[in-house]
């Protein structure tokens, strides 16, 4: 009996693993250019240079994740220490950031563009929320300006955080991987990655980051037989997913074994939840 249990569960994960080879296409199809036209001109950033080897340096952030970003004992949660960052810390970051508003992401592969605007987003919105942090603590309600302001300025264009999600990220990519990576900072979000994202690892970052919240309950959870999942899967149901039923494999390609089993039988209603507390110790 054990034997056929076992057999089973890989046969279903084996057609679920199928179902997901096209997945990122298909997905796509769902997502039209109207839902980021109020981004700025995403045919602007379009452009790419795959014969150009070069990569782009991201060491001094990669400092700054090893250094800040800490590991919760017990927990698949990882959180980032705002209020621990001196002066010595945020003039890194700043330089750092400095360095990435001199760069032309254009001249570089696709994968290169990638990494830069993941990490320039990440670093971004540490420095933007660090002294409201250290003004406010950890009960400081993110305002709707940290997202909307034109806050950094990149090949001469000043850009919001939404503008690199929603005008750069989603509509070039068009890979729900992308939310996996993007630091949103409550705790009902991915965790952010205590390494610098490059234009060689971050494919496999993206992929570990999605199993490692969607394994965690803040991500996907059972509970007395109903299936409750962060609200991230919700803002972003297009990006995820065409119908419930896709959203079910999408979620059983991260999952452990039996979780997965789980996610792929259940079809019952999705609900959603948020902790909007901020990701810090």
């Amino acid at each position: 009996m054990k034997l056929r249990s076992s057999l089973f569960r890989q046969i279903c994960l084996c057609l679920t693993l199928c179902s997901l080879v096209f997945a990122p296409a298909a997905l796509a199809n769902k997502t039209t250019a109207a839902s980021y036209e109020p981004y700025g001109d995403t045919a602007l950033w379009d452009r790419y240079s795959e014969g150009n080897p070069a990569v782009i340096d991201h060491s001094e952030w990669a400092r700054i994740l090893a250094d800040y970003v800490v590991e919760v004992p017990d927990s698949p949660i990882r959180q980032f220490r705002y209020r621990a960052m001196d002066k010595a810390s945020l003039k890194r970051l700043n330089a750092y950031i400095r360095g990435l508003e001199r760069t032309d992401p254009r001249q570089y592969s696709k994968q290169e563009q990638l990494a830069y605007w993941m990490n320039l987003y990440n670093a971004v919105s540490v420095r933007e929320i660090q002294p409201l942090v250290a003004a406010k603590g950890e009960s400081v309600a993110l305002p709707a300006s940290l997202w909307t302001d034109k806050s950094v300025r990149v090949a001469r264009q000043r850009l919001s955080l939404n503008d690199i999600e929603h005008g750069i990220l989603r509509p070039i990519w068009k890979n729900h991987r992308i939310h996996f990576g993007l630091n949103c900072a409550t705790m009902d979000c991915p965790n952010m990655d205590p390494q610098a994202y490059t234009g060689a690892t971050i494919r496999d970052q993206l992929r570990s980051a999605g199993a490692r919240f969607v394994n965690d309950d803040r991500g996907v959870h059972f509970a007395d037989g109903k299936l409750t999942v962060a609200r991230l899967f919700d803002i972003y149901r297009d990006d995820f997913a065409r119908d419930p039923q896709t959203l079910m494999k999408v979620f059983a390609h991260y999952a452990q074994d039996m979780k997965a089993l789980y996610l792929l039988g259940y079809q019952g209603e999705i609900l959603y939840s948020q902790d909007l507390r901020l990701n810090s110790p």
